[in-house]
């Protein structure tokens, strides 16, 4: 199921993604030169994550095929539909929270947040915006996705806040740029990789 996701995100997101990139990063670049600020490499990826991660986003959330469903308004109704363990749970239930970790991890550490209220707000509000534009565009609202989707902000948020605090407790060697930018490329060249892999293996 998830690999299949993932194939049919980019076999369709390819030409714009190639494109936003190719804009941003020479843009960055070009800032970098022109103003010669400092080059923090895991700063810039991790941003650029996000840009990709709110591009697949709106893929999934506006051309996703929902013509199994019908919009809800009442809390819990469509939760309380599935079968634990079942496909449809693990679609709709795990996926709704998944698809929002990213975005509460994202959005933490973009604001330095460490407030929880702020993550839980900003979810909501892009849930909700994304509900009720699949509403206008003739899709569903399901008022449950909402509440999923505020609880994977939520873990984000705390996935966020933990590595926060388990790096205060490292060792200086281990709070330095180099690091970080070690560990982020890496990060980074195992999702393409694992990606490009699914995609190749789906032709």
């Amino acid at each position: 199921m998830f690999d299949k996701t993932i194939i049919n995100i980019f076999s369709n997101i390819w030409p714009m993604l190639v494109i936003v990139i190719t804009i941003i990063v020479s843009i960055r670049v070009t800032y970098i030169l022109i103003n010669k600020t400092n080059f923090i490499l895991y700063r810039d990826l991790l941003i650029l994550m996000f840009i990709i991660y709110v591009m697949c986003l709106f893929y999934v959330v506006t051309f996703q095929d929902v013509s199994w469903s019908s919009s809800n308004f009442i809390p819990f109704k469509e939760m309380l539909r599935y079968r634990l363990g079942s496909y449809m749970f693990f679609k709709n239930i795990i996926g709704n929270m998944l698809m929002f970790i990213p975005y509460g991890f994202f959005v933490s550490w973009i604001l330095k947040n460490k407030n929880l209220f702020i993550t839980l707000l900003l979810s909501f509000i892009a849930s909700l915006s994304i509900e009720s534009t699949q509403l206008l565009i003739g899709r569903v609202f399901d008022v449950d996705d909402i509440l999923l989707n505020v609880i994977g902000g939520i873990i984000g948020f705390f996935l966020y806040y933990g590595i926060n605090k388990v790096r205060v407790y490292l060792p200086p060697i281990l709070k330095k740029t180099l690091i970080y930018n070690i560990i982020v490329v890496v990060v980074f060249g195992l999702i393409v990789i694992y990606t490009l892999t699914i995609i190749m293996n789906g032709v």
